[in-house]
């Protein structure tokens, strides 16, 4: 006999509203709890190098601007290929995914208003042949479903670009749509 995770939940004696929650997909954890679960601290967003702005509001949706890492460093720089691996651009493509999360938090004040990670669009610096840019957006695309579970999934597109500013290895831009309050 299969039980329902209502009446599950009433034999074992656990709260309605976590059966509800999971039954849903959801994670009673913030995504401000999950980064700390994940040992991932936010850092300060980066200031913009040109005449643009890092995030802009319209409505319900949140337009993050092309990112790199929030830090660079050597690692995060280089054409994948040739200078990096898919293992190390997927560690960079992590890393600017954080970046992005620093902006979006700063843009909101709390990741708990996210509603839907709506789509990430990634662009890898590749060398000439090289077809894995979607294993290296995936350390991005990973890190969202980590932090939001299932309103972290999103659509995206993984492309290659012959060059990227500063020779940064991964550059992300991402549309988030958030709640009112």
């Amino acid at each position: 006999m299969r039980l329902s995770p209502l009446a599950l939940a009433f034999l074992l004696g656990l709260p309605v509203a976590a059966v509800g929650q999971a039954a849903a997909g959801q994670d009673a954890a913030t995504p401000e709890e999950r980064l700390q679960e994940l040992g991932i601290e936010l850092p300060a967003p980066y200031a913009p190098v040109a005449n643009y702005v890092r995030a802009v509001r319209s409505g319900k949706l949140i337009f993050l601007g092309g990112h790199g890492p929030c830090e660079f460093a050597d690692e995060d720089r280089g054409k994948v290929g040739r200078d990096r691996t898919v293992d190390e651009a997927y560690e960079s493509a992590r890393r600017t995914g954080i970046c992005l999360l620093a902006s979006l938090k700063d843009e909101i004040g709390a990741l708990s208003k996210v509603s839907r990670i709506v789509r990430v669009f990634g662009m890898v610096n590749a060398t000439d042949g090289f077809t894995q840019h979607s294993q290296v957006i995936n350390g991005c695309s990973d890190l969202m479903v980590e932090v939001f579970g299932e309103r972290g999934r999103h659509a995206r597109a993984a492309v290659g670009m012959a060059s990227l500013p500063f020779d940064i290895t991964v550059e992300i831009e991402m549309i988030v749509e958030v709640s009112d309050d």
